[in-house]
């Protein structure tokens, strides 16, 4: 059984955050050949959720939060890694202390504090004060495609997201201030008890260590009576490593970092090309030829 991981974000989501008819088409084509296709992502599943129904795709394996959770297609959590309680707080005061946006992924929600957007909003005024020519469109374009997720929870303090007993899955840092991001990037890798990653060029995010997304592609792997050999992993981004090097053949699209398409063993069309469509397409044109 030949199966498809494949990252969203720069991805499978086209420049406009979509799932384009050509990509959904060839996953439903993928389908109905056999071929299992699974959504790897850094967003949670609700979320996820979401943007598969617009692009009317059902009957996906979902592995959200970098790996935390897993969700079958009937919608059922199969396998989940919360971030221990302690590390959480730890993380979260740090993150308040420097004045970071930051959102916290649960099972229902994605909590984010009331001041999270005024604090991008300075922060964009201070990038451009200090660099008259920086792209500010570019600045709010990322803030915007931030808050278009669904299901987001406002919280006074960081107090109120521990207060829920929920468990949380990830927890995801954003800021305009390279400096800024540099601090916490060096901060948190300290944390060897945390995976950190970046998914974007404005964030990283932390979760329990042994969450990745080339964990959770052996957990589905194994859960299906698949085989590594007959896996092909798709994404364009550094929360993708994992992911791209555990698979039988790691594929990175033409719009990935230049470190990702090295460690790759193939590129694809970039996400505005339907670069995984192209993917599903050699799939099951190999597929044909071999029978």
């Amino acid at each position: 059984m030949k199966m498809i991981f494949t990252d969203l974000d720069g991805t499978l989501l086209n420049s406009s955050s979509e799932i384009s008819t050509i990509n959904a088409e060839a996953i439903k084509k993928a389908q109905k050949h056999g071929v299992e296709v699974v959504v790897a992502t850094g967003r949670a599943y609700f979320d996820v959720q979401e943007i598969l129904k617009k692009a009317e795709l059902s009957n996906l394996w979902v592995i959200a939060a970098n790996g935390a959770t897993i969700h079958d297609p009937n919608g059922q959590l199969r396998h989940s890694v919360p971030i221990d309680a302690h590390h959480v707080k730890e993380a979260l005061q740090w993150l308040d202390a420097n004045e970071f946006y930051y959102e916290v992924f649960a099972e229902h929600a994605i909590y984010t504090p009331n001041s999270g957007r005024e604090l991008l909003a300075i922060e964009i005024d201070r990038v451009k004060s200090a660099n008259k020519n920086v792209d500010e469109e570019r600045l709010h374009h990322a803030a915007a495609k931030q808050y278009s997720q669904t299901g987001f929870a406002f919280v006074a303090s960081y107090e109120d997201i521990l207060n829920t007993n929920a468990e949380l899955y990830n927890v995801l840092a954003f800021s305009f201030d390279d400096e800024k991001r540099k601090k916490g990037w060096d901060h948190f890798s300290k944390q060897h008890d945390m995976t950190l990653v970046s998914s974007a060029d404005h964030n990283f995010e932390l979760e329990h260590k042994d969450a990745s997304k080339g964990n959770a592609l052996t957990y589905v792997i194994k859960e299906l009576g698949g085989s590594l050999h007959d896996t092909i992993a798709i994404g364009d981004s550094f929360n993708d490593v994992s992911m791209l090097q555990t698979a039988g053949k790691g594929i990175a699209m033409a719009n990935a970092h230049a470190e990702i398409k090295a460690l790759a063993d193939d590129v694809t069309l970039t996400n505005d090309e339907n670069g995984v469509a192209s993917v599903i397409e050699k799939v099951l044109e190999a597929q044909l030829e071999a029978h």
